[in-house]
């Protein structure tokens, strides 16, 4: 009981940070309406690979911690896809729902800790932009079996996650702010655990479900010798 309430405490205080950021109260980061520039290739990459197979009209995808909304209502402005995004930060789902009033999509507040309301193979993309790195490994784990679960047979998972090789930054907080299971820190602004993969850990938690075509990371952002920026890696994972 002790275990649930502080996660409920947790997530709450993570809601409260996320809308002040997005209500412009913030100051740690700069929110954009741009899409992603991760999405962006992810979808040059798949046109490349695949023509319009899996970007079409026809095509339904989720975007897990959508926040304000920028990377699914780039997939419904640029192919017509049809989406759904959830975001525990009602002021981003408010903003969401402004942005994107016109296209088809539609918009919740909601954890992604919590089951996902779609039917089995009902999805062709699941979009996870640097969101599930606040569960911890039961709630990831969780997670993972219910993207493979709405995922169409062939379809995608982009998943972009920290990424702890060469980071100095995460390593620094790992030492000095450790959480409760191995690779999570918590987080000395926001207050709430998150966890930090490195590559061969993160193939291996997608390793029961999906099959990983490619994974692009970010450079090591060292600049005079000093950490100055964190590293992430954006995982393209297609269900087996």
């Amino acid at each position: 009981m002790i275990a649930w309430c502080n996660q409920i405490a947790m997530k709450k205080k993570g809601a409260g940070f996320w809308n002040n950021e997005y209500g412009k109260k913030g100051a740690h980061l700069a929110i954009s309406i741009e899409p992603g520039e991760d999405l962006v290739k992810f979808t040059r990459w798949l046109e490349r690979e695949y023509k319009r197979a899996y970007l079409n009209p026809l095509v339904a995808a989720i975007d897990l911690g959508c926040g304000n909304g920028r990377n699914i209502q780039y997939l419904a402005e640029t192919y017509g896809i049809r989406g759904w995004g959830v975001d525990i930060s009602s002021t981003a789902i408010a903003q969401a729902r402004a942005h994107a009033a016109d296209l088809p999509l539609r918009f919740s507040v909601g954890s992604i800790a919590d089951p996902i309301t779609c039917p089995d193979a009902s999805q062709t993309i699941v979009l996870d932009m640097m969101a599930s790195h606040f569960l911890n490994k039961e709630e990831r784990e969780a997670l993972r079996a219910e993207v493979a679960r709405i995922l169409k047979p062939g379809g995608w998972y982009l998943l972009k996650t920290f990424l702890l090789d060469g980071d100095l930054h995460a390593e620094r907080m790992l030492r000095q702010n450790p959480g409760s299971e191995p690779g999570t820190y918590i987080h000395p602004e926001i207050g709430v655990a998150e966890h930090v993969f490195t590559e061969p850990e993160i193939i291996e938690e997608l390793g029961e479900h999906f099959f990983v075509h490619k994974v692009t990371k970010s450079h090591s952002h060292m600049k005079n010798g000093q950490a100055f920026k964190r590293r992430s890696m954006c995982v393209y994972a297609q269900r087996v």
